[in-house]
C-alpha cells in the first residue's frame, strides 16, 4: 500500500488518508441535495413541496457563494483547513436534519439556502486549499486530478445506488427521503475523519501582530499577485468551456433528432464517466509529462479549441452523426483534462503557504464566475436563433474562450519564468 501511495506522490499513509478525507468531504456535503439536481430533480421537488421557480431561487441563493469568495479568503487565511471543513460540515448536517424532520415552508428553505451559499464560499476554498496542503510539492496536478475523479465517481456511485434500490423495491418518495437522510448522516463519520487525519495548519504571527491583521494582509498580498489572477482567469475559461460542454446533449437532440434515451446515454458518458477518467489522466500528464499544471492546461485548452473548430466545420447531415459524436466526445475529454486540474495553476502560482487559503478563494471566485452569464447567454442564443445557427454560435464562443485561456496560460508561464530567473542567485565570479 505504501508503495502505491508513494508512487502517486504522498509520503505517508496518514497524509494520503488526510487527502482522501478532504476530497470526500468536498462531495459528501453536497450529496444529499445539490448532487440530486440532475438525476432526481422531480423527486426533490416532491420532497420539498416546491415548484420549479422556487427550486431555481434556491439554487440561485446557493450560487450566491460567488459574492463571498473574496472575503472568505480572509477566513481561509485566519482559520485552519480542519476547523473550516468540520464547522461547514456541521452546519450542513444540522440544516439538512432540520429540513428532513420539520419539512419547512419555502421561506425557511430560502434562508437555509442563503446560509449554504455563505458556508460554501468558505468551505470550497478550504477543500482545494486542503488538497494543496495535503499533497506534495511536485504532485499538485495528480492531487487536483484525483479531487475531480473521486468526487465524480462518488456522485455517480451514490446516485446509481439510489436508482438501483428504487428499481428493486419500487421507486417512491419514501425511498428517496431515506436516501437523503442516510447521505446526510454520512457527514458525521466525515467530520471524524477530518478531525483524525487532517492536521492543523495554524497561522503563524510575529510578536505584536494579531492573526486577524495578518490574515487580512495575506488576502491583500494575494489580490496584488499577477500570477494568481492569470491562473484564475485561465481557470475561468476552463469552467466556461465546461458549461458549453453541458449543451452537447441538447445539441444532438435538436440538430440530429436523438431520442431522449439516446441523449441520456450519451450524457452519462460524455458529462459523467468522462470526468472520472480524464481527472486521473490529467493529473498524471500534468505531473509526469508536462511537469506543470499550467502547461497541461494550455495543452488541454488547445485541444478543446481544435475539437470545437472541428464540430463547427463538420457537416450536420444525418450521415455525419457518428463523426459529430466522436468530435464531441473528444471535446468532453479535453475539457475534463483541463477541469480536472482547474485550480492547480493557482496552487503553483508562487503564493506563500500562509496565504494559500486566500489564493484558493480568489481562484474559486474567478473560476466559477462564468456561471453568472454563460447559462443565460446560451439560453438566449438558443431561444433567438434556429438550432444549427444557435449551437454554431455557442461552440464558436467556446472556441474563442478556449483560445483566450491558452493565451492566459501562456502569459502565466512567461511571468513565472521571468520571476524564477529574477530570483536565481548569481553565479560565483560573475
Amino acid at each position: 500500500m505504501k508503495k502505491i501511495i508513494g508512487k502517486i506522490g504522498f509520503d505517508s499513509n496518514k497524509r494520503f488518508y488526510g487527502f482522501l478525507s478532504v476530497v470526500m468531504s468536498g462531495q459528501i456535503i453536497y450529496s444529499a441535495f445539490e448532487a440530486f439536481k440532475g438525476t432526481f430533480y422531480n423527486l426533490l421537488l416532491d420532497v420539498l413541496s416546491i415548484d420549479n421557480t422556487q427550486m431555481g431561487i434556491l439554487f440561485t441563493l446557493i450560487g450566491s457563494a460567488m459574492f463571498f469568495y473574496i472575503p472568505a479568503g480572509w477566513v481561509n487565511n485566519r482559520f485552519s483547513v480542519r476547523s473550516i471543513l468540520m464547522s461547514s460540515l456541521f452546519v450542513r448536517l444540522i440544516s439538512m436534519l432540520f429540513i428532513i424532520v420539520f419539512q419547512p415552508e419555502f421561506t425557511v428553505l430560502a434562508v437555509i439556502a442563503g446560509i449554504w451559499g455563505i458556508t460554501d464560499a468558505i468551505f470550497w476554498p478550504a477543500v482545494v486549499n486542503g488538497v494543496t496542503l495535503m499533497s506534495g510539492e511536485n504532485n499538485k496536478g495528480m492531487a487536483f486530478g484525483l479531487l475531480e475523479s473521486v468526487r465524480r465517481a462518488m456522485e455517480m456511485g451514490m446516485n446509481a445506488a439510489i436508482v438501483g434500490i428504487m428499481a428493486l423495491v419500487g421507486g417512491s418518495v419514501l425511498i428517496f427521503k431515506g436516501a437523503i437522510l442516510f447521505y446526510t448522516l454520512l457527514i458525521i463519520p466525515m467530520i471524524f475523519l477530518i478531525w483524525k487525519y487532517v492536521p492543523e495548519n495554524k497561522l503563524e504571527v510575529k510578536e505584536g501582530e494579531t492573526k486577524n491583521k495578518v490574515a487580512l494582509q495575506g488576502l491583500l498580498h494575494v489580490l496584488k499577485m499577477p500570477t494568481v489572477w492569470l491562473a484564475a482567469l485561465t481557470s475561468l475559461t476552463v469552467y466556461w468551456a465546461y458549461i458549453i460542454l453541458i449543451y452537447t446533449v441538447p445539441y444532438l437532440q435538436a440538430v440530429f433528432g436523438l431520442t431522449t434515451a439516446q441523449a441520456a446515454m450519451f450524457g452519462i458518458i460524455n458529462t459523467g464517466a468522462m470526468g472520472v477518467v480524464a481527472g486521473l489522466i490529467a493529473g498524471s500528464l500534468s505531473d509526469f509529462l508536462f511537469k506543470s499544471s499550467t502547461k497541461m492546461m494550455m495543452f488541454a485548452l488547445g485541444l478543446t479549441a481544435l475539437c470545437l473548430l472541428g464540430t463547427i466545420l463538420m457537416p450536420k447531415s444525418e450521415g455525419m452523426l457518428t463523426m459529430n459524436i466522436i468530435l464531441l466526445m473528444c471535446f468532453s475529454f479535453a475539457t475534463f483534462l483541463a477541469k480536472g486540474i482547474i485550480l492547480a495553476p493557482v496552487a503553483e502560482a508562487g503564493v506563500p503557504a500562509q496565504c494559500s487559503g486566500a489564493a484558493m478563494s480568489v481562484g474559486s471566485f474567478a473560476a466559477y464566475a462564468s456561471i453568472f452569464w454563460a447559462y443565460a447567454l446560451n439560453g438566449w442564443i438558443i431561444d433567438n436563433y434556429d438550432s444549427v445557427e444557435a449551437y454554431q454560435m455557442i461552440f464558436g464562443i467556446g472556441l474563442v474562450v478556449s483560445a483566450a485561456g491558452m493565451l492566459c496560460a501562456g502569459i502565466l508561464l512567461i511571468v513565472k519564468r521571468r520571476q524564477s530567473n529574477h530570483h536565481k542567485p548569481e553565479l560565483a565570479g560573475s
